[in-house]
């Protein structure tokens, strides 16, 4: 606080000291810090899935609504991605026409289309500060899986009657309705704590190492098939890429000693759980690389088999959510799904978008840049997620959603990089590749 004394209260001929004057400091609105505020309450909601609509929703208006309001670039690489989406989502609604009366079909779309603004949101928004937002991002997600984890490792045990809450079908679920969604979604999060070890990333070594304990310990109680394959490969892959990325020997050999310390706490949570001879036993179960379900003309891979030349007599697909209506079960194939709920042009459009993501995030991961090192950690975690569309539905995964406009955006991100003026220095080498440039 600042205070000013007029003149005239010090004139030598006045009768008395004139008043003081007070002049608050004016206040400053930083927009900046409450982009970022409301961004990270975004991406930490993610996590709460237990009621419709979610937190998630609800804070996605908020931040898009303040981010939209702050301005944004389009940049026309980002132009092939806005147009898949739109037609893909286009043909939903078309095929949706005959359903019209139907609350559950138009409710399925109108997610669709919600989802598709959110990834649209994220690919802009990763476009731009693309390191500040990206690594604020992976913060956010990763206390977010710490959470949910913890939250499915309490209901898994019933600890203070959680049991109901946290846990389905005998499986931790956390603070999800289904365990592979918990399993699928911690995967991010873990390829993080992972690579903060590996690089030596982190301040707090002990802090790092237990939040990677509770998050693969909750994949692993999930008891998702699936999501153990994907956390295993898209581990090895964030792991392969630091290695590759990174030329000098000490460098290296530091990473494959800080890897096998993660596997090592991975593989310890895992044998302390198996331990537990109720846990050993469904693992057992789960194991088996098919169940009953999947089994048989009438199982989930016998119906994917039934349905494809029926596909073929119909151009705008079955509709939305009439997979089920016809099989007495959902897809579990999101490449199926599209065609089936989307029509021929939407499965295409669908085809195309996720061929074009692979081929841009290899490339993003494997090309020197300042935006590498993040790649390492958002493009194994989508990648596993894409290949795990061929047995589960993830196209109304939120996260997945994010992952998608993430790798978009940073790739968007390189490739105004690439395209600086040629008296803008470029430089090469380690550590550019680990992402400590300060290059947006």
């Amino acid at each position: 606080m600042h205070i000013d004394r007029p003149l005239a209260a010090a004139s030598a001929g006045s009768a008395q000291a004139a008043p003081i004057a007070v002049r608050l400091p004016p206040l400053r609105f930083n927009y900046n810090i409450l982009i970022k505020l409301s961004f990270f309450l975004f991406v930490v909601c993610g996590a709460i899935a237990l009621v419709e609509p979610s937190p998630y929703d609800f804070a996605s208006f908020l931040t898009i609504g303040l981010w939209f309001l702050g301005g944004f670039r389009v940049h026309r690489f980002i132009l092939a991605f806005l147009a898949l989406i739109f037609i893909y989502n286009f043909s939903g609604f078309v095929a949706l026409l005959p359903y019209l009366n139907e609350p559950d079909p138009t409710l399925f779309m109108l997610q669709s289309l919600y989802l598709a603004i959110t990834a649209v949101f994220f690919a802009l928004f990763f476009a731009e500060n693309t390191l500040e937002r990206a690594e604020l991002c992976l913060k956010a997600y990763a206390f977010s899986t710490v959470v949910a984890a913890a939250c499915g490792i309490l209901g898994y045990f019933n600890i203070g009657g959680t049991e109901d809450l946290f846990s389905k079908y005998g499986r931790a679920s956390g603070t999800f309705k289904d365990p592979n969604v918990l399993g699928s979604y911690l995967i991010m999060g873990a390829l993080y704590f992972i690579q903060s070890l590996i690089l030596r990333r982190t301040r707090h070594l002990l802090l790092t190492l237990s939040a990677l304990f509770i998050v693969v310990a909750g994949i692993f109680l999930s008891f998702s098939r699936g999501s153990w394959g994907a956390f295993i490969v898209a581990a090895l892959m964030t792991m392969v890429f630091a290695f590759q990325s990174n030329r000098d020997a000490r460098v290296r050999r530091r990473i494959v000693v800080m890897a096998a310390v993660a596997v090592g706490v991975a593989l310890i949570g895992i044998v302390l759980l198996l331990s537990i001879d109720s846990t050993r036993e469904f693992f057992l179960q789960r194991a088996s690389v098919t169940q009953e379900y999947d089994e048989g003309e009438t199982g989930r891979f016998g119906n994917q088999l039934r349905s494809l030349p029926m596909l073929l007599d119909r151009l705008n697909g079955f509709g939305p959510l009439r997979f089920r209506l016809i099989f007495d079960l959902d897809p579990h194939n999101s490449y199926i799904n599209s065609f089936a709920s989307y029509g021929w042009l939407g499965g295409s459009a669908f085809l195309l978008m996720v061929g074009l993501t692979i081929f841009i995030g290899f490339r993003l991961a494997l090309a020197r840049s300042p935006y590498a090192r993040i790649a390492h950690v958002y493009w194994p975690a989508l990648f596993v997620f894409l290949m795990q569309g061929f047995q589960i539905d993830i196209d109304h995964w939120r996260h997945v959603y994010l992952m998608l406009g993430a790798v978009w955006g940073i790739e968007t991100a390189r490739i105004r990089w690439l395209e600086r003026p040629a008296w803008v220095e470029r430089p090469v080498g380690l550590r550019q590749a680990s992402g400590r440039l300060p290059l947006r």
